[in-house]
């Protein structure tokens, strides 16, 4: 029986939020119910020029996307592109920007802005991929192929659907041969489409509404000029879209005025646990209550999975209770550059589990040596205080903005049982790791020491709809860590020590962390779209890959 296979890097997802300061996010928009009307599937596969801002230089690249969509739609029914997979030929200097820092590997997580209008309203979403690591090539491009699900759309009234491709960006994870991180640890590339791109930019149109016709292709109205790839990739402008040709007009209501249509939404993936749910439906939990809240407490669920590189798995972390303490906005730890406004807030957080800073026990199973089952069950113990730091980053330029969160958490693995082929093998009371997992930190002189560390990519949408990670509406957080070298392992004079570092430590092992919607811990104001009436987190995240 082999436990699951190892997790990949997929897409950050949208939420609905509020904003005060940086960590204000927090109520959730339900989606619509739906009605399944679809009668066929459009194809969706288009190459598009794009040009790539490097650190060589702008240079040319391609950019397939594919994807299917139901034929039609009805009114209020949920739209959800399936079998989204985006191809990016980045050109041969984007291979000698990686080759620079000896990567051999390198793993990409993307993210196109698509544009969607319907009559004269917009919107706008992000479809967000990940990749396998791939070989870095000795000459030539390097090609990437991303996959994930992709946010719903939803809307309310009648009529064509149009969605355009827009700004795209890439994030680039390289490695060594043996498995470490490269300095610099990552690679973004912003990109836009390029002059010659036009109407290709359209995906699709999609009829809504039991009798709206099928339209007929119209070309795409001249376009602005497309967004500088310098630009920040984090707040591209939606992009050109034509007005509607197939509706009629509101028709007025009895007082003469007309009705606004709520037009096309972006709604969450199908998979991201973000939806607040009824009561009786949330699922089961540990207890996560915060004794002597303050004003700023916030209670989080967190869950997802971590790769055990050696054992060619994954193992699934349970549904854990997060406490967090947020800070007051200070001083960021380095000067902003001058066409950028920058907020800084730390905090500080702890997991709860039975008055204990660790997770519940979890319990995985892999084939040890390719043949042999091992089941093992362990927790993770914090050695120290979990940081939190978020920085908000507002581009003067176009008034966009990004939130770049670090979590440090120095957590210890803990094996608690273990069974070979059915059989126990004692391992003793105090089996861990020597030390805490560890990850290369991206500003080691201020957080010395070892941790684990996270990291989160959010920013706000039109000033209301929050995407990727943010510390009060969640989201996902990745990293990659070292498992260290076990200790205390054995009973009865038998040292296990050795079996368990051979089986299970070692570098490049991958980590998602799915964050749930936040609760506000406010004992004066209970917000029923975040927390339970006893005042817990309402949101039970899922696991992603």
């Amino acid at each position: 029986m082999r436990g699951p296979g190892p997790t990949t890097r997929s897409p950050r997802v949208r939420v609905r939020a509020r904003g005060a300061t940086i960590a204000a996010f927090v109520a959730l928009a339900p989606l619509l119910p739906a009605s399944a009307v679809a009668v066929g599937t459009l194809k969706v596969d288009t190459a598009l020029p794009y040009v790539c801002t490097l650190p060589s230089g702008q240079q040319p690249a391609t950019v397939r996307i594919t994807a299917a969509f139901p034929e039609r739609a009805a009114v209020g029914e949920e739209i959800r592109p399936v079998d989204v997979t985006t191809t990016v030929e980045l050109p041969a200097g984007a291979v000698a920007d990686l080759t620079a820092p000896k990567a051999a590997t390198v793993r990409a997580e993307t993210r196109l802005a698509v544009g969607v209008a319907q009559r004269e309203q917009r919107a706008e979403a992000v479809w967000s991929g990940t990749s396998q690591p791939v070989a870095v090539p000795a000459e030539g491009p390097l090609v990437l192929t991303t996959t994930g699900d992709v946010p719903s759309l939803t809307t309310d009234v009648p009529g064509d659907l149009t969605l355009v491709a827009g700004a795209f960006a890439v994030d680039l994870a390289p490695s060594t041969a043996d498995g470490a991180a490269t300095t610099p640890a990552s690679l973004s590339v912003t990109c836009a489409p390029g002059p010659d791109a036009g109407e290709r930019t359209r995906l699709v149109t999609l009829p809504v509404g039991a009798d709206a016709p099928t339209p007929e292709p119209t070309p795409l109205p001249t376009s602005p000029a497309a967004p500088s790839p310098s630009a920040s990739s984090s707040g591209p402008p939606v992009p050109s879209l034509p007005p509607d040709r197939t509706t009629p007009a509101e028709p007025e209501t009895a007082n003469g005025a007309s009705g606004a249509p709520k037009g096309p939404r972006v709604g969450p993936r199908a998979d991201d646990g973000t939806a607040s749910p009824a009561p009786a439906d949330r699922p089961a939990a540990p207890p996560c209550l915060t004794e002597n809240p303050t004003p700023t407490s916030l209670s989080a669920y967190v869950t997802g999975y971590s790769n055990v590189r050696k054992q060619k798995g994954a193992s699934l972390l349970p549904v854990s209770c997060m406490l967090i303490e947020q800070g007051l906005s200070g001083e960021p730890p380095y000067p902003p550059p001058t066409d950028e406004m920058h907020f800084f807030v730390p905090s500080t957080a702890n997991l709860s589990y039975q008055g204990r800073k660790q997770t519940p026990p979890f319990t995985s199973t892999f084939l040890s040596f390719d043949f042999q089952p091992v089941t093992a069950t362990m927790v993770l113990e914090q050695a120290g205080p979990i940081t939190i730091e978020a920085l908000l980053r507002i581009f003067m330029s176009d008034f966009s903005n990004s939130t770049d969160t670090v979590v440090r958490a120095p957590l210890v693995l803990r094996v608690l049982d273990v069974e070979v082929n059915g059989v126990a093998l004692d391992v003793g009371p105090s089996c861990r790791t020597a030390e805490p997992l560890t990850s290369t930190d991206p500003d080691p002189s201020r957080h010395p020491g070892k941790h684990l560390v996270l990291q989160g990519k959010g920013r706000l949408v039109n000033g209301t709809d929050a995407v990727g990670y943010l510390l009060s509406s969640g989201g996902p957080l990745t990293g990659e860590t070292t498992i260290p070298a076990f200790k205390g392992c054995g009973a009865n004079g038998e040292n296990l020590d050795r079996l368990l570092t051979a089986s299970i430590s070692g570098p490049g092992n991958y980590v998602k962390q799915t964050q749930g919607q936040a609760c506000a811990v406010d004992p004066d104001a209970w917000n029923p779209a975040e927390c339970t009436e006893d005042s817990q987190p309402l949101v039970i995240p899922k696991p992603e890959r």
